[in-house]
């Protein structure tokens, strides 16, 4: 009974898509351990909606550029069993380029690039870890049976509390974690990707040859929320008209009032993780109105206006 409800609901998420309504719900218990709901919540919620096959590069399947993170943080560590009961540890990635691949077995584009994974591990596999992170709410027996069924040959963990939350910033399924032979998490991909794009970053990270060119970027909460606050641009926030100090007042609220529609993160990281979430916006919109006018208005009155 219960796969044939889960069947129903991708079915139904699906038509949604085609529609060009979409999933507009992000599932902010996955970035906010605060929540009252389970990150269990992610299960029958939110696949990504943005297919990146073919991107970037011109023709398609040719990749120009790669870009990691040039403030990039040591991974989240962790010691779980996998589901055939092998220890997995972050500690013995060193010297390896890593995908965290969080997916789950009722994800339609999850199981698209399961294939591709499974070509990269058996390509790169003396350099290269990929560790799927099952966000499934059965249980792992169901669990290890899709992977035999699917022939799924690198380790998948059953998701944890801790390990999404350590990993916070998780919109959507599929996304993964990319993380080079130093430990450090250089760039995070929701959504479907060519395997051209995974392979031209795992050869650079290993500093193999690549044609493409290698640009760095800051993290200001692309890969992790906790970088919000380097932000100085915040999607769907007009700070046109604000001085340079009134720009940074705004963020600097941004970054200290939580959202009021129940996420438990703040404004400029539901902004981040939730570019739909109309609250957030609009709370933004207020702020910067607030500044622009020299006065304070509270959270909670800011949603009514």
């Amino acid at each position: 009974m219960r796969n044939h409800f889960s069947g129903i609901v991708v079915t139904i998420l699906l038509a949604l898509l085609a529609a060009g309504i979409g999933a507009t719900y992000w599932l902010h218990v996955i970035a906010a351990p605060s929540s009252v709901a389970s990150h269990r919540s992610l299960s029958r919620g939110r696949v990504a909606s943005t297919d990146k096959k073919g991107e970037p590069g011109s023709p398609e399947g040719q990749v120009d550029v790669v870009r990691f993170a040039s403030n990039a943080v040591l991974a989240p560590p962790f010691l779980v069993s996998d589901l055939d009961g092998q220890l997995i540890s972050t500690a013995d990635w060193h010297g390896k380029v890593v995908l965290l691949n969080f997916w789950a077995t009722w994800c339609p584009p999850c199981r698209e690039e399961i294939p591709e994974l499974t070509e990269l591990a058996d390509r790169y596999k003396d350099h290269l870890e990929i560790v799927g992170v099952a966000m499934d709410d059965s249980s792992p027996a169901e669990v290890r049976e899709f992977v035999r069924r699917f022939g799924i040959r690198y380790p998948v963990i059953m998701a944890s509390r801790e390990i999404v939350s350590e990993y916070g910033g998780v919109p959507a399924l599929p996304t993964s974690f990319v993380i080079g032979p130093d430990g450090r998490v250089v760039q995070k991909h929701v959504g479907l990707y060519p395997l051209e794009v995974y392979e031209t970053e795992i050869r650079a990270l290993l500093g193999l040859s690549i044609e493409a060119k290698v640009e760095h970027f800051e993290d200001k909460g692309q890969i992790f929320l906790k970088n919000a606050s380097l932000a100085t641009e915040l999607p769907g926030v007009d700070f046109r008209g604000l001085t340079e100090s009134g720009r940074r007042e705004a963020l600097k609220r941004m970054n200290s009032e939580n959202c009021t529609c129940g996420c438990g993160m703040t404004i400029a990281q539901c902004r981040i993780l939730d570019s739909s979430c109309p609250i957030s916006q609009q709370i933004g919109a207020q702020i910067v109105k607030d500044t622009l006018a020299g006065r304070r208005t509270p959270p909670e009155q800011s949603t009514s206006k």
